[in-house]
């Protein structure tokens, strides 16, 4: 029998998704294309499906009660953003998941009418990183990444020149 190398999962080991906090989380597109939009000058210019993204992000509130958004940034080709738990019955994962699945069944829908870049086998990488916010100061650290983040793009691990 084959052996498989079991993948490392990116989640804090023993950790409460659902506990009550602030949350910092990195959504990657599969390939790393730019879908969302582009960066000229510092500036961040989302396209048609960098504000449908923007749109289901805005949205998770409505569907999950319990999670309140904070600073976000739709990039060519991931997301960063922040989102509140008040303690109530949902796990990060669960909003992390329905997210993913919305705007990837909102992103086929554009390939197919509205003539958006196809991707290749899926739109999001599997999973997405988080980091648990500590403290004030760590979310104030994180906000300010966030909103110039843009800025910074050519120095971004996720640039493809």
């Amino acid at each position: 029998m084959p052996s498989y190398r079991q993948r490392k999962s990116p989640r804090l080991r023993g950790y409460d998704y659902s506990r009550e906090g602030a949350y910092f989380v990195t959504i990657c597109q599969q390939n790393r294309a730019c879908l969302f939009g582009e960066i000229t000058d510092g500036e961040l210019r989302l396209n048609s499906a960098g504000e449908m993204l923007r749109a289901w992000w805005e949205r998770l509130p409505e569907k999950f009660p319990a999670l309140e958004i904070d600073h976000f940034v739709v990039m060519p080709n991931h997301f960063h953003g922040i989102v509140l738990l008040d303690g109530g019955q949902i796990g990060l994962s669960a909003a992390m998941q329905w997210f993913k699945a919305m705007t990837t069944n909102a992103y086929i829908r554009g390939v197919k009418e509205q003539t958006w870049s196809s991707f290749e086998k899926r739109l999001w990488q599997r999973s997405y990183h988080d980091h648990i916010i500590r403290d004030e100061r760590g979310l104030e650290m994180i906000r300010g990444y966030v909103l110039t983040n843009p800025a910074r793009w050519s120095e971004d691990t996720f640039y493809l020149a």
